[in-house]
């Protein structure tokens, strides 16, 4: 099945395994006390648990919906959008004083760029932030490669889920302060092209500059893309104000309204720990509150129809595993499920066919999940989305209280006793094509390890991504170690070894899920992937992926091709990035870039794919 990439594989105990959880577990998170006060501004460092919101009254504002972005004019015949980010003055709740936040086109969530599959569009992202940072920025994250005496602040935006050529893409070092002044050292144009040559789905943009994009997203810098087709609008979903996409978001809020963030970590007798500095970067972030669509507990009034979600997890680190419940709002209690998702398209796009998602729907960071949801049988009824993933994820089987700030309550939905009431939408049993990618023709096999035992020089912990031959992990500035050939297909084997779940993300392209197995199953030295050994993806996980959940003590393997095939996607040479999507984690330090180099002569659209199937 082609080439193994590395000679070895280290072999991980469980005990070891056990070590790593401990160590990313809640003493890293809980800690000292120091009040109450607008820490992030006044200098005094305080540790996530700490901290505590005011107490909000849940549910009295409406979930907004976020505008659609217009173009300012024509560039070479197409649609060129200027977009700015800029500081705005938002309320995120009835009850708090206007938040100040950072906005694309004064806004937080920014504005929904809706694009035509197959139309190129070209952006321009603008800088017109002050020149201080919101938050406290730690100086001390690699501070070999960041210029922190350089005036102003650094940003750059990067699509997430774009098939795009690399100058376009948002490379971490590609940063950029007000009115371009500085700029990174991979930093290529000022105007993005977007091509648009790939499936519609849902996708995203948010900041992505290094060692401080947990802050700058954290911020408000994130939005949503929307690719559409024809195609999608034949299915018959729901649409025009029975879509609504939603951004699930946590943060923390001061009495004035402030956003905290926190700025310390604990020691291991649950003190402040004076040997780090002040402020430091955190392990991980977990707000006390629930923000939907830039909104804090908040509402939403729906007619007794379906509903087409477009379900983003923005947040910094938090999973979310959703299910809808009956809810009685007077006790504050839930009484039964509600009805349940319908999903028809993830990351890169439709699934092949619908999913009833029986049980909850898993998202991680960075990942989107469309959905339908029939609210017909639900007339009068309000209904929760209710979350119940801990703070520190280890996936289903980890599931339980872990008291390290949870977030059981997303946000309530009010359906109408009348309105527009219909049946059930009827989805069609066939959504769209979704070639397979054969495993028959791989070029080349990777094994690559996510690490959490690792510490850095103020001995804070440190998640990095390692490979056969450097288990343990390299840091993001080391020689590239995955450089495939355009027009090659490769396994990526992500291996756990840390004690918590990562969504781990490629730039660039999408990938398909070919399964999971325990982590002492599989040594690539030894064996050959064995198909019949693996669990299965999930129907939900099927289809073009751009995040996937490696939960501990497991590999996940995924297939993918790097370049156009089969009239889907478009050949790209460049590097780009791969990072796990918590933020705090891809900012310390656990992100790497990998480089597609020309092809050899094979030619980018090989014999790989299934040409059974074609998607439309």
């Amino acid at each position: 099945m082609g080439n193994h990439t590395g000679p070895s594989r280290p072999s991980v105990s469980r005990r070891e395994l056990c070590i790593a959880a401990g160590a990313a577990g809640i003493s890293a998170l809980a800690g000292c006390s120091t009040g109450n006060t607008n820490s992030s501004r006044a200098g005094n460092a305080t540790t996530i648990t700490d901290h505590s919101s005011p107490d909000l009254e849940k549910w009295v504002d409406e979930v907004p919906r976020p505008s659609v972005a217009e173009p300012s004019g024509t560039k070479d015949g197409r649609p060129r959008y200027e977009i700015a980010m800029g500081e705005v003055e938002q309320k995120l709740h009835r009850d708090l004083p206007a938040t100040t936040v950072w906005g694309y086109d004064g806004q937080f969530p920014g504005p929904t760029i809706e694009a035509e599959q197959g139309e190129p569009i070209y952006v321009r992202w603008t800088n017109d932030l002050p020149d201080e940072h919101l938050l406290p920025e730690d100086t001390t994250i690699h501070s070999d490669l960041i210029p922190y005496d350089t005036p102003g602040v650094r940003t750059v935006t990067h699509l997430h889920g774009g098939n795009v050529e690399s100058e376009s893409d948002g490379h971490a070092q590609a940063w950029f302060t007000r009115d371009f002044q500085e700029t990174g050292p991979e930093f290529e144009k000022k105007d993005y092209y977007y091509v648009n040559d790939q499936p519609p789905a849902t996708l995203w943009y948010h900041d992505h500059s290094l060692g401080i994009t947990r802050l700058n997203v954290y911020a408000g810098l994130a939005g949503f893309y929307l690719l559409r087709s024809d195609h999608e609008r034949s299915l018959g979903l729901p649409e025009g104000e029975y879509e609504i996409p939603l951004v699930l978001q946590d943060r923390s809020f001061e009495r004035d309204g402030s956003l905290f963030y926190p700025t310390a970590i604990s020691d291991e007798k649950g003190g402040s720990d004076e040997s780090h500095p002040d402020p430091s970067i955190v392990p991980q972030f977990y707000g006390d509150t629930s923000v939907v669509n830039g909104k804090a507990w908040p509402r939403l009034s729906v007619e007794p129809r379906s509903y087409r979600f477009r379900l983003l997890n923005g947040s910094n680190s938090r999973y979310y595993s959703l299910q809808f419940r009956r809810y009685d709002e007077s006790p504050g209690e839930t009484d039964g499920d509600g009805p349940s998702f319908v999903q028809v398209g993830n990351d890169g796009g439709l699934l092949s066919t619908p999913v009833e998602i029986g049980d909850r729907l898993e998202l991680g960071a960075g990942q989107r999940a469309d959905v339908v949801v029939d609210f017909s049988e639900s007339a009068g009824e309000t209904l929760l989305l209710h979350n119940d993933a801990p703070a520190q994820y280890r996936g289903k089987t980890g599931l339980g209280d872990d008291d390290i700030v949870p977030l059981p309550e997303i946000m309530l939905v009010d359906v109408n006793e009348a309105g527009d009431s219909q049946d059930a939408t009827e989805l069609p049993d066939e959504l769209t094509r979704v070639p397979d990618i054969s495993i028959d023709s791989v070029d080349n096999e990777r094994y690559l390890t996510l690490n959490g035992g690792a510490t850095d020089d103020y001995s804070r912990q440190l998640y990095l991504l390692g490979t056969a031959e450097e288990p343990d992990g390299l840091k993001i500035d080391a020689p590239v170690t995955e450089e495939p050939a355009l027009g090659d297909t490769e396994i990526w084997s992500f291996a756990n070894r840390s004690g918590m779940s990562h969504p781990m993300h490629l730039h660039l392209v999408h990938f398909q899920m070919v399964g999971r197995q325990s982590i002492g199953d599989y040594d690539p030295d030894e064996d050959e992937l064995d198909l019949e050994a693996l669990e299965a993806p999930k129907p939900y996980e099927r289809g073009w992926n751009d995040v996937i959940t490696v939960d501990p003590g497991e590999i996940v393997h995924v297939i993918v091709h790097f370049g156009g095939h089969d009239g889907l996607f478009n050949d790209q040479t460049g590097t780009y990035m791969w990072h796990c999507h918590m933020l705090e984690h891809e900012d310390h330090d656990m992100m790497r870039p990998f480089t597609v180099l020309p092809n050899d002569g094979r030619g980018a659209d090989s014999d790989d794919v299934d040409d059974s199937t074609t998607q439309r």
